[in-house]
């Protein structure tokens, strides 16, 4: 029989040069350590791969909305979607290394502005501590 296909029975103590260690039921550090690491990765697997199409369903979202542009001024936005829900306390602004940040809530989305023009514009869903906007001020 060829050596590659030999199986080791030895016990606990004793190591077996093909395949490592194994213990009194002729299994190997090595698989046992495997079978923990695929399973591990099988139970995590798939809430990655929700977690990344949530994501691109928002960013696709995002796309087809008419959300504000980067550059534009507050009058601007104020004229083209209205007068938002609610404007946020200003932030920042006590340097140069931090500008003053407004936040502007509309019903679908979320508009933030550096100074008094839009840096970013993101849909209005709860994800992560954004589950209660209202509690911020």
């Amino acid at each position: 029989m060829d050596k590659a296909m030999q199986f080791c029975y030895n016990d606990a103590a004793t190591p077996c040069a093909e395949r490592g260690t194994v213990n009194k039921y002729g299994i190997s550090k090595f698989s046992i350590s495997l079978s923990i690491a695929l399973l591990a990765a099988s139970f995590g697997a798939p809430v990655v791969a929700h977690a990344d199409s949530l994501l691109v369903n928002r960013v696709q979202q995002e796309k087809d909305m008419d959300l504000p542009g980067r550059g534009m001024s507050m009058a601007e936005v104020e004229k083209k979607y209205g007068a938002p829900q609610r404007k946020l306390s200003p932030r920042g602004g006590d340097s140069d290394k931090h500008p003053v940040i407004n936040r502007w809530d509309y019903a679908n989305f979320i508009v933030y502005f550096e100074k008094s023009h839009v840096i970013h514009a993101v849909l209005n869903t709860p994800a992560g501590n954004n589950t209660n906007p209202a509690s911020v001020n």
